[in-house]
């Protein structure tokens, strides 16, 4: 199913039963759009929903969930606001479509990954776990314990351009730190994702309930 109401454009794939299964937030980096992740989602949690939102900000042509300065350089305050705007999204499309609130994971790319950071650190409540692919840490939220009970996994890239290993355990620190249960995986790769990445989130994905 395809919609343009609840705020997003976006995908919704139920199972035969929407309240009885966990949802997958999937959340596309720079230039893709809502189906692109959609046939990994489904590869990876066939038991699951799969919710996918189309970004709102668009640079030069090319969907993003929120704006940047620069490569590499992320705008932290529409960070922030954007994030809040997909939480509530999440909250009208579990109303509309019958999903249960409590049982919503993020599997995130890249700008997709960086959204789901910001949705667990403004609104922890929105999201049970999520699984980060190839993130960047904006900014640091404060001291708390506000993702006690949530399972992580950051997957990082030895040779990524954008961020690098230090960065990413430095990341993988800042969940913890915030109570979360944190797996990091380095992949011998650059931004893309290689085999190591795909066993590592199928892994997450068979514990997402």
């Amino acid at each position: 199913m395809i919609a343009g109401d609840l705020g997003f454009v976006h995908v919704w794939k139920p199972r035969a039963d929407p309240a009885d299964a966990p949802t997958l937030l999937v959340l596309h980096g720079t230039g893709g759009d809502e189906h692109d992740l959609v046939p990994l989602a489904e590869a990876l949690a066939p038991h699951a929903n799969v919710l996918s939102p189309r970004g709102q900000v668009s640079e030069n042509g090319m969907p993003r969930f929120f704006r940047r300065f620069a490569e590499g350089v992320l705008d932290a305050d529409d960070l922030k606001a954007r994030a809040i705007e997909l939480a509530d999204f999440l909250a009208r499309a579990a109303d509309a479509y019958g999903f249960d609130p409590a049982r919503v994971h993020a599997l995130g790319y890249s700008n997709g990954a960086n959204v789901a950071l910001g949705i667990l650190f403004e609104r922890p409540r929105a999201l049970a776990g999520a699984a980060l692919a190839r993130p960047m840490l904006a900014y640091e939220p404060a001291p708390a314990r506000a993702l006690e009970g949530k399972r992580a996994l950051v997957l990082a890239g030895a040779r990524d351009p954008f961020t690098t290993p230090a960065q990413a355990q430095r990341l993988a620190d800042v969940l913890a730190a915030q109570g979360a249960a944190v797996e990091l995986h380095v992949e011998p790769a650059g931004h893309e994702l290689g085999r190591g990445d795909l066993d590592a989130a199928r892994r997450w994905a068979e514990s997402v309930a």
